[in-house]
């Protein structure tokens, strides 16, 4: 018989992909607002031990990063304490935790990948918050993989990057676009499929932080001009005719965003035994996908 899981967040751009690709294999039990709240207790509570699930994969948090500023008790709640419900509730069961966390957690000083092992020093209450979620969880269930990723997109879901620059490249001849942060674009089907290849390999000897994301590096201007070419490739409408690099503080944010994200993926590397696809190629299938599922 298969393992059940019980999906939280499964209507996000990565729940949506998780739900897609775990169905075929798993008894995949799927719950989102307004279904299950994170921010009730007893409510998250009651849902992991009405389904007794054998895997718990929280892909839900709050990501609203720059609102998190001003509504720090909400995000510390969804992406603190609610962790925290869902580990002790995990351990009471003996079932394994599969978590998705971030690479906010960081400073963004580095000048090279950041490992898992590489102090954390978030800038953001974002950030913050997910630290805590992410410590909660180590203390309470040994049972337990930490996804780190960054730089987010997807087919699925109200708005990401891609999204945002194809609405805005279809309505304006100008972006500006911030060239001084870097990171790894991440496709959401991606993150689905490496917890795919995870799930048959969880062990006491396998838990821990993990970071993925897809391989190579780029800045949101790098990205913004990645997106346009291949959209056009695809005869997106687009009437977009420049794209204008800022530094940061050219657009300021309430929150603080780390200048260099990038993780380095060697450890989850190798329990896939393969490398993260680039994300430029990935991209380009994102959008085919996105282009289809809009025909």
């Amino acid at each position: 018989m298969s393992k059940s899981i019980l999906l939280i967040g499964s209507n996000g751009q990565v729940g949506t992909e998780l739900q897609n690709t775990l169905s075929s294999n798993y008894k995949v039990i799927a719950v989102a607002r307004p279904q299950i709240d994170l921010t009730q207790a007893d409510n998250l509570r009651q849902i992991i031990r009405e389904t007794q699930p054998e895997i718990i994969i929280n892909a839900a948090a709050y990501t609203a990063v720059d609102k998190a500023e001003s509504e720090p008790k909400i995000a510390h709640i969804i992406n603190a304490i609610a962790p925290q419900i869902i580990a002790e509730e995990s351990q009471e069961l003996g079932s394994f935790l599969i978590h998705l966390s971030t690479d906010y957690v960081f400073n963004g000083n580095n000048n090279y990948p950041y490992r898992e092992t590489d102090i954390t020093n978030p800038l953001s209450v974002y950030g913050q918050t997910k630290l805590a979620g992410e410590i909660a969880i180590q203390k309470t269930c040994p049972q337990y993989i930490i996804l780190r990723t960054a730089w987010v997109y997807g087919t699925y879901g109200k708005s990401n990057f891609v999204k945002t620059m194809l609405r805005l490249g279809k309505e304006r001849p100008e972006v500006r676009v911030v060239a001084d942060q870097i990171g790894s674009p991440t496709w959401a089907k991606d993150i689905a499929l490496t917890i795919s290849q995870i799930i048959p390999q969880l062990t006491l000897e396998t838990a821990g932080i993990y970071h993925y994301t897809n391989s190579g590096v780029a800045s949101w201007y790098d990205f913004a001009i990645a997106i346009f070419e291949e959209a056009e490739k695809l005869d997106f409408p687009l009437k977009i005719a420049n794209i204008i690099p800022i530094t940061t503080p050219e657009y300021p944010t309430p929150a603080k965003r780390p200048a260099y994200s990038v993780l380095a993926c060697e450890k989850i590397s190798k329990i896939l035994g393969t490398n993260p696809p680039h994300w430029r190629q990935r991209l380009r299938l994102m959008l085919k996908k996105l282009q289809e599922k809009s025909l």
